[in-house]
This record gives C-alpha cells, structure tokens and sequence, in this order.
C-alpha cells in the first residue's frame, strides 16, 4: 500500500513536534538559561572545584567501567553466537538484565550485597576497604547498568559474518588468538565501537543506580549527574544549568563520535 505524499508530510511533522516538544526544546530551554547571566558566569560554575571533581570522577568511572565492559561484551557475544547450548541460552536471558531492572533496584541489590552489613560486605569493612557508598561502588553500579551495550552490538555482526574464515584460519594453522586478532577483531570492528559508544553515554549519563551507592558528598563521591540534582535541590539553579550544559556538551561529543561511525559502518556494508 502506498502512502500519498500528503501522509507521508504529515507523519514527519508529526514526529517533528514530538521531537521538539519532549527533546529539543527542553533542551533549548536549559541551554538558554546557563548563558542567561553571560558566559562568565556559566563559565564560573562549570569550573568550581566540585565541579571539577565531578567531572574527573564521571570520566574516570567511564574509563575503568567501559573497557571491563567490552571485554566482557566481545567474550559474551563469543559465548551466544559461536557456543550454542543451554548455558549459552541462559546467559542470554541474563545479558539484558540491566535493561528490564531499575536501577534504584540494581543500588539497593549492590547495597545488600556490598554494603557494611551485606554479605560480602563484612569482609570488605574488616579489611578496611569501603564499597558502598564510595566510588567503588559507583563504578560496580556503572558496570552493572552498562553491561550489555557491547554484547547487543556485536552478537549481530558475528552472526551475520559467519565463522567460514575463522574456520578457514584454523585450518591454515592459526591460533585462536592470531584468528580473532586478526579475522574477528577487524570484522567486528565497527559493531565494536558502536558498542562502546553507547556504553560511555549511559555510563557518564547514569544517575538512578549511582544515587544509591554514593555519598553524594561534593568533592567525594560526586559525578556530573549527581552534581546537577544536588545544585539544583540546594537552590542554586544557575549551577545546576551550567552543570547540566556541560554534562550536554560531553553527550554531544559522544552523539557525535556514533553519528560517524553509523556513516562508517553504512559505507563499509555498501
């Protein structure tokens, strides 16, 4: 059935008012009121020491939970594409855990388990190491958030390549090592950093799971989402713009960096 152009007009505008009303405009909104003062001011509560702290802290979690995650995801994606079975399939049910659970549950879940009283976490506090409530914990809760990212971009392309060189590899007497460095590893390549993409925005963007595992102490246990919601509760809205313009401009990189490797990764099946 065709759709006359007069449809087709009408369900883009629709779309585009929905897009405008509940994404951008919003948007608009709080970039307009962070240089609302000019600049300067934006520019002073963007660059405060807790401010500061917070982004080093989003960053440095995105740098330890991002790479365990793409390990993790490649060797998963390995498991269900290449390893069929019953284990195989039950680890699949369990990939996308994080998806279906909030994560305020997946907090209060690592706050059981690792916390003071927890199960494991008795041993931690007799050790004098702290998981909850400390940037371990924020990192455990990004991890846990973030994991299936990898593994839903790259089980795809896998299947969708085959194992034909792989196997032609192993007969030529490749390794297993030398056969994924060199035939998985490049045909996975851009499902690969697609994966990772994702992984970084949702692990700087990952408020509900970090909340309940952080001290939310300004300096401590801070990340950039936390930093907005605590400015704006203690009634400094100015800094919770500039906080929330900042914390935007890293999600437009990242927006950015996926925009290009879509283009890349299109040009590459062409």
């Amino acid at each position: 059935m065709r759709t006359s152009r007069t449809g087709r007009l009408s369900l883009r505008a629709v779309a585009l008012v929905y897009l405008l009303l509940l994404l951008l405009l919003p948007v608009a909104i709080v970039f307009l009121k962070t240089f609302e003062h000019g600049f300067g001011v934006a520019w002073a509560w963007m660059t405060t020491p807790a401010a500061i702290s917070a982004l080093w802290l989003s960053l440095l979690m995105a740098l330890i939970a991002v790479p365990l995650n793409t390990v993790f995801g490649v060797v998963c994606a390995l498991v269900l594409v290449r390893r069929r079975g019953r284990a195989a399939a039950l680890l699949d049910a369990f990939i996308d855990l994080p998806f279906l659970v909030s994560p305020v549950i997946v907090g209060l879940a690592l706050t059981l388990v690792y916390g003071i009283h927890g199960w494991f976490g008795t041993w931690f506090a007799a050790h004098g190491i702290q998981i909850i409530f400390a940037p371990a914990g924020m990192v455990l809760a990004t991890i846990f958030v973030s994991l299936p990212f990898v593994v839903r971009e790259v089980a795809p392309v896998l299947a969708e390549i085959g194992d034909e060189q792989e196997q032609a590899a192993a007969t030529l007497g490749a390794s297993a090592w030398q056969t994924f460095w060199r035939i998985t590893l490049p045909s996975i390549r851009w499902g690969l950093m697609y994966g990772v993409v994702l992984t970084v925005a949702r692990t700087l963007g990952e408020y509900g799971a970090v909340i309940m595992v952080s001290s939310n102490l300004p300096g401590k246990s801070q990340t950039l989402t936390l930093l907005v919601s605590d400015r704006y509760s203690r009634g400094a809205e100015y800094g919770a713009y500039a906080i929330s313009t900042l914390l935007m401009t890293v999600a437009v990189i990242v927006l950015i960096v996926q925009v290009i490797l879509d283009a890349r990764r299109a040009r590459a099946r062409a």
